[in-house]
């Protein structure tokens, strides 16, 4: 993802690279930004120092790890640096960091930034409400082998809309493993599938299972270009935002 979006950045006409941060160890430390993604030279070198980068930009985009995630908010914060997260994988003390940095500046913070993921989170909070509990709910996600974190941050954000449509808690009702003689289904669970392989780009099913019928709200994404372009629409939308923490329905205009 961040090699995407500094090509998107390289090649617009719109926005400009102000820096690019890589792990201290990166062997890429310290060479071009635009060379690193086979564009031009852009005179921005790769570097490892993001509280410098954050005082240099006018927003910071985050799409790194959970673990690099703190020193990261620290930074925007203490430059005044709107930000834009699109790391997944996060624990409650990163979402608590998260709710904290948002009393001081303006933040995005999405499990994903893709237009559509962002309907269809609306379209399954509808489906949630509008179906009662006879409708068996399973999610299914699909990503390419490097993924790291299963499930998805999008699958438990299609989760999260179900689980507060049907005014349960997800914690509770979640299955995100069967095997085994399992016994019958439960009523009221929201079970989660995983697969892993390949090159996936990103692939979500929120699956409605009644009896006679059954439907299925499907997101595939064939490209990451399509989240980078929504992460740069976050950026560019929360540059002007008061202090608090958005996602993308806010930066959509979708919120009622």
């Amino acid at each position: 993802m961040g090699q995407t979006l500094v090509r998107l950045i390289a090649e617009s006409s719109t926005h400009s690279l102000a820096a690019a941060v890589v792990h201290p160890d990166s062997a890429l430390l310290g060479s071009d930004a635009g060379v690193m993604v086979g564009h031009d030279p852009i005179g921005v070198k790769l570097t490892h120092d993001t509280a410098q980068a954050a005082a240099m930009a006018d927003v910071l985009i985050d799409f790194t790890l959970p673990d690099a995630l703190e020193a990261n908010i620290e930074a925007a914060v203490t430059a005044q640096t709107p930000l834009v997260v699109g790391t997944t994988g996060i624990g409650s003390v990163g979402l608590a960091a998260l709710d904290q940095a948002s009393q001081h500046i303006a933040l995005v913070y999405a499990a994903n930034y893709s237009s559509g993921v962002t309907l269809m989170l609306r379209l399954t909070r509808l489906a949630a409400a509008a179906l009662d509990a006879d409708y068996d709910v399973e999610v299914l996600e699909a990503h390419h082998r490097l993924k790291r974190d299963a499930p998805s941050g999008t699958a438990k954000a299609l989760g999260e809309q179900i689980a507060s449509a049907r005014e349960v808690d997800l914690a509770t009702h979640a299955v995100y493993a069967r095997e085994g003689i399992t016994g019958e289904r439960g009523p009221g669970d929201i079970g989660f599938q995983t697969l892993r392989g390949g090159d996936i780009v990103g692939e979500h099913t929120v699956m409605f299972a009644g009896e006679g019928e059954r439907i299925e709200l499907t997101h595939r994404a064939s490209s990451r270009e399509t989240f980078a372009r929504g992460a740069l629409r976050a950026a560019q939308w929360v540059i002007d935002q008061p202090v608090g923490r958005y996602d993308m329905e806010d930066v959509l205009g979708l919120r009622a």
